[in-house]
């Protein structure tokens, strides 16, 4: 079976957009070029896509991705479309009343933003739902919202003390108000009821599909973890592929317990082996390393410490989950056994020592090649942006986050030290200083749309911002040709499937995704108008809009 894609626009890495078309085989591209020779080489059999002055594009991919929390969290109460606290609000009353069997009620995807000081309190809960635990994570998944009785029956109270890597809001008397942060989530999340595995399937299926209407066909999955007894994160894509569910190709990054030391390692690599033999869809050779928090709620580990609501300094550094002696140890021990480390570090503080932990395990082990990357460095320290491209590390971006939002207006800037509010999202610094970049979205803690995430990339302003917003630090803009990169090539590079996906050229897999006009030609504040028309995996269509 032959396709050729006709009357548009193709996409050169590196390069921008040129007219053209492509034709694909059994899978994999045969030619790129123009209308008659793409016709020609798929013959006269051939299926004939009308673009419709369309782009066909190598599929996106997203280098941070959480797809089976996200789908789990659709089939939940979800608050990812709400605006403000009362809709929350009336979401969850509407859910409870609409599922009175469940035992609790789980799901997430609040703003911060959207509460005072970004801390709902139980009492709002209590008010709707006050029969029955109630148990909601945030937009970041660094925090959750507990009603009274979900505390209760965790026997979180005021002698509760905060755990090493969390806290608990309080109220005046020591109380706990509803708010935790951080670890500090995982003493009502205990108590909760579990994912079922078939429940976490469907999650996963729902998850994908919504990827793929985003034209995403390829993700670092950042959160494989022992779920509990009997139940893997693994699982899931196991049996996806068992039943031939899964059509995305996938890197799974299974979990770093910080409770735990190097022991662990052995278990990670039985994990590892029982994905071999599934190359061309799914393997598991990337580590997880928490390094720190979020800087709206005070936990990203920087370098200069928080200010307070008037402007001074407290003694509040944010926290550093693993020790940076102890983090040395762990890197060479994940790279002396072929493992990606992929590092979660926001403040400088924790990029500087994912940094300091990939140089020592370069110096142990040799210069290994393997692709380490850290995500999302929402703060870098200058001298820390040439490092990247010196050891070889990823700059693993989330575009999307890179502009003014309550969030960063009111949650965070007021509370940086002035010399680090500049040093936010250097995406062009890292670029110029040769760092490899790959861009993901972290959904479902927001849009996996790469459009949306290329649009503020270019931008520094969402596609909704008012037109008299100020770009988020303007200078550091990246031109579409290098985001676009970013959320193609890049990825592939970072997945080690470069030499199979990630560009439009003979030989390459048919991973395609067809736009409905090219970008390029428009306004940069028009990225993100463009839309999706379908998605091809190997060739197959796997999303078409209808």
């Amino acid at each position: 079976m032959s396709t050729a894609f006709v009357n548009g626009r193709r996409y050169v890495t590196g390069v921008g957009t040129r007219p053209g078309g492509v034709a694909v085989r059994d899978g994999r591209i045969i030619a790129v070029g123009s209308d008659r020779d793409v016709v020609d080489a798929a013959g006269p059999a051939a299926e004939i896509v009308d673009t419709a002055g369309g782009l066909i594009s190598p599929a996106f991919g997203d280098a941070h991705l959480h797809p089976t929390m996200g789908g789990l969290q659709l089939g939940q109460c979800h608050l990812d479309d709400c605006s403000s606290a009362e809709e929350c609000l009336d979401v969850i009353a509407s859910y409870a009343a609409d599922h009175a069997g469940e035992s609790w009620i789980l799901g997430g995807g609040w703003s911060m933003e959207h509460f005072p000081g970004g801390t709902p309190h139980k009492e709002l809960l209590d008010r709707v739902v006050p029969d029955r635990p109630v148990f909601l994570r945030n937009r970041d998944h660094h925090g959750a919202w507990a009603n009274s009785l979900a505390l209760q029956l965790a026997g979180v109270d005021a002698t509760t003390a905060d755990p090493a890597d969390g806290r608990i809001e309080r109220d005046p008397d020591g109380s706990p108000a509803g708010t935790l942060h951080e670890g500090a989530a995982q003493l009502v999340a205990r108590v909760a009821p579990p994912p079922t595995r078939r429940g976490l399937h469907e999650g996963l299926l729902r998850g994908q599909d919504h990827c793929l209407a985003q034209g995403i066909t390829q993700w670092q999955d950042a959160l494989l973890r022992v779920l509990g007894p009997g139940l893997d994160a693994m699982d899931v894509y196991m049996d996806a592929l068992a039943d031939g569910a899964l059509t995305a190709r996938v890197t799974g990054a299974l979990w770093w317990d910080r409770d735990r030391g190097t022991d662990q390692i052995a278990d990670l690599v039985a994990r590892r082996e029982r994905a071999r033999g599934h190359d061309d869809l799914f393997r598991a050779d990337a580590v997880k390393i928490m390094l720190d928090g979020v800087a709206e709620n005070f936990t990203a580990s920087l370098s200069r410490p928080y200010r307070d609501r008037c402007g001074h300094e407290t003694g509040n550094h944010g926290l550093s989950f693993i020790d940076r002696d102890v983090l040395r140890d762990v890197v060479a021990t994940v790279d002396a056994h072929r493992f990606q480390a992929h590092f979660h570090a926001v403040g400088d503080q924790a990029v500087t020592d994912a940094l300091d932990a990939v140089a020592h395990a370069r110096q142990v082990n040799g210069d290994s090649g393997i692709r380490h990357h850290v995500a999302h460095l929402q703060i870098v320290r200058p001298e820390d942006v040439r490092r990247f491209a010196a050891l070889g590390v990823v700059a693993n971006i989330q575009p999307l986050w890179a502009r003014h939002e309550p969030q960063m207006t009111e949650l965070t800037i007021p509370f940086l030290d002035p010399a680090l509010v500049d040093r936010q999202y250097p995406f062009l610094d890292l670029h110029r200083t040769g760092a490899v970049l790959a861009a993901g979205s972290d959904w479902p803690v927001s849009s996996a749309s790469p459009l949306e995430g290329m649009h503020v990339a270019v931008n520094r302003t969402a596609k909704y911002a008012p037109p008299e917003t100020e770009p988020f630090l303007p200078g550091q803009r990246l031109p579409l040709v290098v985001a676009w990169d970013a959320y193609t090539h890049g990825v592939a590079r970072l997945n080690r499937r470069e030499r199979q996906t990630g560009r439009l050229a003979p030989g390459y897999l048919a991973d395609l995704v067809l736009l409905d006009r090219d970008p390029f030609l428009g306004a940069p504040h028009e990225i993100a108008d463009t839309e999706v028309a379908g998605t091809w995996l190997g060739g197959r269509c796997v999303y078409r809009r209808r």
